[in-house]
């Protein structure tokens, strides 16, 4: 099981704060759990349309999207931050 927490907009458009997932042996990377969870419904597919924008942090530690996601205890979603 893993967890995912989602956040700003990504978790307005969802619906959700975060939930517990059993993930496919197939999602291997970032990339791989973008597009998976892009298939779970309508609300996933709006809030991760333009997927190369979303950012990825695996076990609080930011990563690319090609980064392995196996054995992850916590992955992170996203947009883009801003700041002062």
């Amino acid at each position: 099981m893993t967890k995912l927490v989602y956040f700003a907009w990504v978790r307005e458009r969802i619906g959700k704060g975060e939930e517990d997932i059993d993930l496919p042996a197939d999602i291997r990377t970032g990339t791989d759990l973008l597009r998976h969870l892009k298939s779970l419904g309508d609300e996933y597919a709006h809030a991760l349309e333009h997927e190369k924008v979303i950012r990825i942090a695996i076990n609080q530690e930011h990563v690319e999207h090609d980064e392995p996601i196996t054995g992850a205890r916590e992955i992170a979603l996203f947009p883009p931050m801003t700041g002062g």
